[in-house]
């Protein structure tokens, strides 16, 4: 009969030790870091990723992160480099090695080619006293202090680490290039995430005569008719130039009314909220979400350059595009 427990005190115990080996790891962070970032954002050609074993399929990863924001980066297995793919190196590359005991053969017999090349190597161990680690440009120690596996053999807290580390690597590259949201949609044009980044603002509001407004001298009445007509759960108001200079929604509608009674004779001006929140046409969807899950509040107004109201974009119009 399975032992629930002890399946869960296992499990508890190899997420307990990846996260301590990986808190290690942000402890030990040092300029040798700053010195891998600099080369490979300064790298000419393509960040070259190599790595056997278990070593490797992090690379493989690694290099996809790397190459999904905006760094290009192959993978390159070591095993077939020594019989001919060593060729896909060239000078203005930069090599990031992954080798836990930094002896690997494998990574070993295509040193020679890198170094020929006088290409940077940066290497990811967690052994700095090895073979690879005397030949690499910059050493990032990635020791952990135990596998967590039961018979401290199994690569577990060690891979993990290297793959956090790889992750750190490329997080700060994306922060050098100033990569923006429509930038990464460009390399996941056909992900979830990619849909998200290209929708624009402008591509989701209404304009024209969709959009509600009325004069602040307007009576409330006047207001009540034209979010009626226009069903927006909200009106724009406007001054004599047509600037807008605040938003009457359905919640000013009952707050007005529990504070003041009657409103039809008032003027919008009274009732209205002043200053309310805008965005750009330009703007991303998302951002508009964001904010709009920021205020609590189901819609945002969109200004030309003289502060006229242009548009209106809905809660409901970035759900329809699945922005979520």
């Amino acid at each position: 009969m399975m032992d629930h427990a002890r399946l869960l005190t296992l499990a508890e115990r190899v997420l307990r030790l990846e996260a301590e080996g990986i808190q290690a790891l942000a402890r030990r962070l040092d300029e040798r870091f700053v010195r891998a970032v600099e080369l490979m954002q300064g790298c000419a050609g393509r960040v070259i990723v190599t790595g056997m074993g278990k070593s490797g399929l992090v690379g493989r990863k690694i290099a996809a992160t790397l190459a999904s924001t905006g760094t290009p980066a192959y993978f390159l297995h070591p095993a077939e480099g020594v019989h001919g793919d060593i060729g896909m190196i060239a000078r203005g590359d930069v090599v990031l090695a992954l080798s836990n005991s930094g002896e690997t053969d494998e990574v070993l017999a295509v040193l020679p080619a890198i170094k020929r090349l006088g290409i940077p190597l940066v290497l990811l161990t967690g052994t700095p006293g090895s073979t690879l680690a005397h030949q690499a440009d910059v050493v990032i120690d990635v020791a952990v202090s135990e596998e967590a596996c039961p018979m401290n053999m199994t690569p577990t807290s060690s891979t993990t680490a290297a793959l956090a580390m790889g992750d750190a690597l490329a997080m700060a590259l994306l922060d050098l290039k100033a990569l923006r949201p429509e930038d990464y949609a460009a390399l996941h044009p056909r992900g979830n995430l990619g849909w998200r980044a290209l929708f624009k603002v402008s591509d989701l509001m209404h304009t024209g005569v969709a959009v509600p407004a009325v004069g602040e001298s307007a009576t409330m009445k006047d207001a009540l008719e034209e979010m009626s007509a226009k069903r927006m759960g909200m009106t724009t108001v406007v001054d004599a130039e047509g600037a807008l200079i605040g938003v009457i929604t359905d919640g000013d509608l009952r707050r007005q009314q529990l504070v003041h009674g009657s409103l039809l004779d008032r003027r919008a001006g009274e009732c209205m909220t002043s200053a309310p929140k805008c965005i750009a046409a330009d703007d991303l969807a998302a951002k508009a979400l964001s904010v709009m899950e920021a205020h609590a509040i189901t819609s945002l107004i969109i200004r030309d350059a003289r502060h006229r109201p242009i548009g209106i974009i809905r809660l409901q119009d970035i759900l329809r595009a699945k922005i979520v």
